[in-house]
């Protein structure tokens, strides 16, 4: 459990609150609190966003699976959906070393990020061309660091977000080009320039660090990214995971030479799996657009509200000004497929502007607490999730802390 923080290693639900955010509260909130109180948070660099650690987190997440009263079961993938005659989905079908087994469930919520429920539920959705799509990232933690001597050096060397479009030609809207970055880039053109990484993989090293422990480690080193990389192919995503696991020898070694306080640097481990950020959408009964994630969108079925932070397609939009746009019930509806389905992640409905939002952990939590208690409501009131009624949702995700407005 714990999703990308605990299988990719990013370790931040969100790492954009500088001065001015306006934050949503709710359960994801809730679960930095929790780490907080178990001892498992230090503080990002740059902000006041919080950076998890990813180990301590395996265990914020089981507990709480365990106080929330969820029958957990790892280990299995879901192969087919149960519909009856009217459409209306009753459980799937997963494939696991137990065997083909069925789980029944009067609703169902697929956060599997890639719309595989939707997907195999007939939902209808879309799948940017690969060419377009966002690159994948093999994340590295590092440790035997001399974590004193990098941060002189980073403040020596600062990086600030104009330093990123040196690597990605990115978009913003100007305020964010002064804000400190924990970003290396320059750092593996001097290591090619020496002989010590080869010059063809120069295109695939650079990004941000994170989190640094009184233990010597800095964790969460996202640096090493691969593009054409299909998410919805095993062959391809394979193929990522070694390359991947190649280039990061390349990085430490890179970071052996040019970064000051890495001159003794090992491995400590890689990320679990390779981190994807884009594959199917679906079309839901509301679609997001570019528009509402960076023009305050507001709507009458807000489910949650995710404050102006856009990120990803070579746009950046950090959420300095404290505008915010609200999250409407509808993107997580499918408009078409099964009955009593709901979407919740990155998979919800929404253009590829709006992709870039919405894609970020902290949006996902959000999407995710709104499922839950839609499911819910959608029970206790007896009417499908495309009937339940959104002012009792509302009502609900208010009490429990959720932000609306």
């Amino acid at each position: 459990f714990g999703g990308t923080i605990t299988t990719v290693g990013m370790e931040t639900l969100g790492w954009y609150r500088y001065e001015g955010t306006e934050d949503c509260e709710g359960i994801g909130r809730e679960m930095e609190r929790m780490a907080e109180r178990m001892g498992g948070t230090t503080k990002w660099p740059y902000n006041d966003s919080t950076c998890l650690d990813g180990e301590q987190f395996k265990l914020v997440a089981d507990k709480l699976i365990t106080d929330a009263g969820v029958r957990p079961i790892l280990h299995i993938w879901v192969v087919e959906v149960l519909l009856d005659k009217e459409n209306n989905i009753f459980g799937v079908v997963t494939e696991s070393k137990s065997g083909r087994q069925a789980i029944l469930a009067d609703r169902v919520i697929d956060c599997t990020g890639d719309a595989d429920v939707a997907h195999l539920a007939g939902c209808q959705y879309s799948v940017i061309d690969l060419q377009q799509s966002l690159g994948v990232t093999t994340v590295f933690n590092a440790a035997n660091v001399n974590t004193e001597k990098f941060l002189e050096y980073t403040s020596k060397k600062p990086a600030t977000y104009k330093d990123w479009s040196r690597t990605w030609q990115q978009t913003t809207t100007g305020k964010e080009e002064e804000l400190r970055s924990p970003y290396l880039d320059t750092e593996f053109d001097e290591a090619v320039k020496a002989g010590v990484i080869p010059a063809d993989k120069l295109g695939s090293l650079g990004g941000s660090w994170s989190a640094l422990s009184k233990a010597g480690e800095a964790t969460n080193l996202n640096l090493v990214h691969m593009s054409g990389v299909d998410s919805l192919d095993v062959r391809s995503l394979t193929s990522a995971e070694m390359e991947g696991r190649a280039n990061v020898v390349h990085a430490l070694n890179g970071l052996r030479h040019a970064v000051p306080g890495f001159e003794n640097a090992k491995l400590r481990n890689f990320a679990m799996t390779v981190g994807t950020r884009d594959s199917r959408k679906i079309v839901g009964r509301y679609n997001m657009t570019g528009d509402d994630v960076c023009n305050q969108g507001r709507f009458d079925d807000a489910v949650g509200i995710f404050p102006e932070f856009v990120d990803g397609y070579n746009i950046l939009i950090l959420p300095t000004t404290g505008r915010y746009f609200q999250v409407p019930y509808g993107c997580l509806v499918p408009e078409t497929g099964a009955n009593n389905l709901l979407v919740a992640g990155r998979s919800v409905a929404g253009d590829r502007v709006s992709h870039a939002a919405m894609r970020n952990m902290m949006a996902c939590t959000v999407t995710g607490q709104a499922a839950g208690v839609a499911a819910a409501i959608s029970l206790k009131d007896k009417v499908s999730t495309r009937s339940v009624d959104v002012k009792r949702v509302q009502a609900e995700l208010a009490r429990q802390g959720a932000r609306l407005e």
